[in-house]
């Protein structure tokens, strides 16, 4: 087949292994090192439908890049997963050739896999987005690459599942989910962010405008957006905060009241907002103006309330994570966790039975700081009679940045005569880390390895693990979230010390027993008559 001058700009433009001409959504022509990039030979490609060459969950994002493979316009870089037994993955740019005939040429090259767990509706969650943006941030301040965030709104999306089947909706959400991560860097960096609302970080490389009409056209919704620039300059950790308060605005609030028109302003109003939610925090924490609910924490092997957990709660009923993740980011998480302490010390002087033991949540920001453990003594030196009843459970909602400093901390408490757990084991990354460096006394199992150890799975066979971990190191454990007296039963047989869930009372305005307190001696009696008539 003879290349033409047209061919030759498309070769010009590849840069690449492989160069592939497309007419309509078939493979016209291959050259290139085929078999390297995609495992097959030249003509093998020949003839193929392209979005078949790559898996399933990719497909509609080769299906949004083809239907809007304008004349000149580059598409990509996106990388792809290839349709192979063994994971391969390819980066692909493509351009509609400039002869009105159809024809697309796309430039293909090996690839690694992009970091970003995808949802099954076909887009990165929340959690991964956050680390997809924070590496994009780190390249754009190394490499000058122009970023924006753009924000998408679907008028009338949720309205038009409603009228589907649900085969429907999940080929519409998957049509969505293409359209979207076609707009994004490299195809990965978007997020769904509730039914009708989405979120994108892309290259400043053409208008919103022309964003807007792709994806009306891609999902016959129609779109708006509001693109967001990337100050230059500006850190990654300022630009990352910067872009969650603007997408918790945009979740609650959506394209109205005159968008922000830089990450700092977006920030700013949202943190407005935020506050104004909060009865502004600062002021609400510096005035004690939160007040204190319990829920009890049993001892399996007794059924008894061993301790009830401290949570907070805000005047105004907003959502305390909520809250706490912004006392995170503004840094008045330690002043908050001084306040919570110094509140639950004094409700433990004044229980006459001397019999309460109260467990309170510390951030892993505070838990690196001498000012706390200071703050800790003197109350338990000017509350004598709460000392050995205060125990500390220390969260993973700020990862701790010096673990040394703080187990030397954690020992200082323990040495106050305080027992010291870690919350929420298993939900980030550095958990096991946290085990090795840190003494600890108690750890929690995070609740959504609980929640599924009735169906006996993987979750479940970790738990155990765990169990015997920690029973190997001297600590004991509690699972959290424990809502059946089937889960119930699961854990003790783990060998799981604690429990804590609805099972066992909900938080409540003052320390309550457990709502079951007999269940399980009853129950363990069984056990042991059955095991004596075997006998």
């Amino acid at each position: 087949m003879p290349i033409d001058p047209r061919r030759l700009l498309g070769l010009a433009f590849a840069s690449a292994d492989l160069l592939v001409e497309l007419h309509g959504d078939h493979v016209r022509l291959a050259l290139g090192a085929a078999q390297k990039v995609m495992g097959e030979s030249e003509m093998s490609l020949m003839g193929r439908r392209w979005r078949d060459l790559f898996h399933a969950d990719d497909q509609p994002l080769v299906d949004a890049m083809l239907a809007c493979a304008d004349d000149g316009v580059r598409r990509g870089p996106v990388v792809l997963r290839l349709a192979r037994a063994e994971p391969s993955h390819v980066r692909v740019i493509l351009r509609a050739l400039p002869d009105n005939a159809g024809r697309i040429s796309c430039a293909v090259t090996a690839a690694q896999a992009t970091s970003a767990h995808m949802e099954p509706g076909g887009l990165p969650p929340r959690e991964s987005f956050d680390d997809i943006a924070k590496g994009l941030f780190e390249a754009a301040r190394v490499t000058g690459l122009e970023l924006e965030l753009a924000m998408v709104e679907f008028a009338g999306l949720g309205a038009m599942r409603e009228g589907l089947t649900p085969e429907e909706a999940a080929a519409l959400d998957a049509r969505v989910a293409g359209a979207i991560r076609s707009e994004s860097h490299g195809g990965a960096a978007a997020t769904r962010l509730s039914s009708d609302r989405f979120a994108l970080l892309r290259s400043r490389d053409d208008g919103s405008e022309k964003m807007v009409k792709r994806l009306t056209r891609m999902v016959s919704a129609e779109a708006s957006a509001h693109v967001v620039p990337l100050e230059a300059g500006g850190g990654s950790a300022r630009a990352l905060r910067a872009l969650r308060y603007a997408l918790d605005d945009f979740l609650r609030e959506g394209l109205k009241d005159m968008p922000p028109m830089t990450l700092s302003e977006a920030m700013n109003r949202s943190v407005k907002r935020t506050l104004a939610r909060a009865g502004a925090l600062g002021v609400a924490v510096s005035q004690r103006r939160f007040s204190l609910a319990f829920q009890p924490v049993v001892a399996l092997a007794t059924g008894l309330a061993h301790h009830h957990e401290v949570l907070v709660r805000f005047e105004d009923g907003g959502s305390p994570f909520a809250l706490i993740r912004m006392a995170e980011e503004f840094d008045l998480i330690e002043e908050l966790d001084h306040a919570i302490i110094e509140q639950t010390v004094k409700k433990l002087a004044n229980d006459q039975d001397r019999k309460l033991r109260l467990a309170a949540n510390v951030s892993g920001r505070t838990i690196v700081s001498e000012t706390f453990v200071d703050h800790v003594d003197r109350l338990l030196s000017k509350y004598d009679e709460a000392k050995g009843r205060l125990i500390f459970e220390v969260t993973e909602t700020a990862a701790i940045d010096d673990l040394p400093r703080a187990n030397q901390n954690i020992q200082n408490l323990r040495s106050l005569g305080s027992l010291v757990c870690l919350d929420d084991f298993g939900a980030g990354s550095s958990s096991f880390a946290y085990l090795q460096q840190l003494r600890l006394d108690i750890v929690k199992i995070d609740g959504r390895y609980v929640r599924e150890l009735a169906d006996n799975g993987r979750d479940g066979a970790m738990v155990r693990r765990l169990v015997e971990l920690c029973r190997d190191l001297k600590i004991r454990t509690v699972a959290e979230m424990v809502e059946t007296t089937e889960v119930e039963e699961i854990v003790r047989l783990a060998g799981v010390d604690f429990a804590q869930g609805w099972l066992y009372g909900k938080p409540s305005d003052k320390p309550m027993p457990a709502l079951r307190p007999s269940a399980p001696v009853k129950a363990a009696a069984r056990r042991a008559g059955a095991a004596e008539s075997w006998g």
